[in-house]
């Protein structure tokens, strides 16, 4: 049997079913950032005054471009997100820490979705990429690294964007500083 056949032990092993026409790449680098978020690293624990991380981010006494907020809505904001996948990784997400999307008020609701309708307008206007992926995980087990506020994840995808270095060196090759992700995001953000 070829490591291709579905019915080989590779295959099986890996979880059972056909395997995909495309080798897997796994993400070895999110690695020590899941052990941080699961070892209660304090940055990512609910504060003493009873914060999420995303609101001590939106109440912070910095100017938005240090603190990486690219827009403030009347119930939501945009933050790029500080352990990218790639260059202009976002993130839009309610002001108030929500767990879950049922939990969202009608007014967040709206503002939410027009704010990721406002952020993948941007990315496609900063980026030109050749697609766009947008995304939530609603809970530990669906891979949320802070549970307790949810945040839609917006993100610039090119063909072919995948490189070797994550899986050979543990490294994240980005090709531009977040500062530099927001300047062209903000510049480009519709509204």
């Amino acid at each position: 049997m070829t490591s291709g056949d579905p019915e080989s032990p590779t295959a099986a092993a890996a979880g059972g079913g056909p395997t995909p026409a495309l080798a897997r790449l796994w993400a070895g680098w999110r690695t020590s950032y899941i052990e941080r978020m699961t070892d209660d690293s304090a940055e990512l624990r609910i504060d003493a005054d009873g914060r999420s991380l995303f609101e001590r981010i939106f109440a912070a006494d910095l100017a938005d471009e240090d603190s990486h907020v690219l827009w403030r809505g009347a119930t939501c904001f945009a933050v790029l997100n500080a352990y990218p996948y790639g260059s202009g990784h976002l993130m839009v997400l309610p002001q108030r820490a929500v767990a879950d999307l049922a939990d969202l008020t009608a007014e967040e609701s709206n503002e939410l979705w027009g704010g990721v309708q406002d952020a993948v307008a941007a990315i496609w206007s900063a980026y030109a990429p050749d697609g766009v992926n947008v995304g939530i995980n609603l809970g530990t087990g669906a891979g949320a690294g802070v549970p307790d506020h949810l945040h839609v994840h917006c993100l610039p995808r090119w063909t072919a964007d995948t490189n070797f270095m994550t899986a050979v060196a543990e490294t994240r090759v980005l090709p531009e500083p977040l500062a530099l992700s927001g300047q062209k995001l903000r510049a480009a953000w519709p509204s």
